[in-house]
């Protein structure tokens, strides 16, 4: 993934919109419909959401958000690496990219909701290795425990 390019994204291409239709459904086939926080597309395009979206060349590889909480917090929404691209470092970059652009804002915690299933195994594990713990709720989630909620201290 040396070619990998990551940028803010308008959401308004026909890849992105595909990727995250595919992101919605798999979400869906895996997690009861009350506990799916995935956004849809809409969703994502609001005000204080910032969508990036990453290409290697002309492809399509992974997405990810950054929603602002607060003048010092952030969540990761959204992140997902197109299935021919996973296991090859994609999630990684876009979870860097992400954490950098939180410390830009000067945020103190940055936050996310995962999944409790085994599929989301590699995403608890992608968030262990870059040193987010395992909390209780935060913003207005309820407790679910069909959730995992982890927070990284960036300050």
């Amino acid at each position: 993934m040396s070619r990998l390019q990551i940028h803010e994204d308008d959401l308004t291409g026909k890849n992105i919109a595909n990727l995250l239709r595919e992101h919605l459904e798999n979400m869906h086939e895996i997690t009861p419909p009350e506990s799916v926080h995935a956004l849809d597309i809409e969703a994502l395009r609001s005000p204080d959401i910032t969508f990036f979206s990453a290409w290697d060349g002309e492809e399509l590889v992974g997405c990810g958000a950054l929603k602002e909480l607060s003048s010092t917090s952030g969540e990761i929404k959204s992140m997902r690496t197109a299935k021919a691209y996973r296991r090859q470092g994609v999630a990684s970059k876009i979870l860097e990219h992400i954490i950098k652009e939180a410390q830009r804002r000067g945020y103190d915690c940055l936050y996310l909701e995962t999944g409790a299933f085994g599929e989301f195994a590699p995403a608890r594990a992608l968030y262990i290795r870059y040193r987010f713990e395992y909390r209780s709720l935060f913003a207005d989630y309820a407790q679910d425990p069909n959730s995992v909620f982890m927070m990284k201290k960036l300050a």
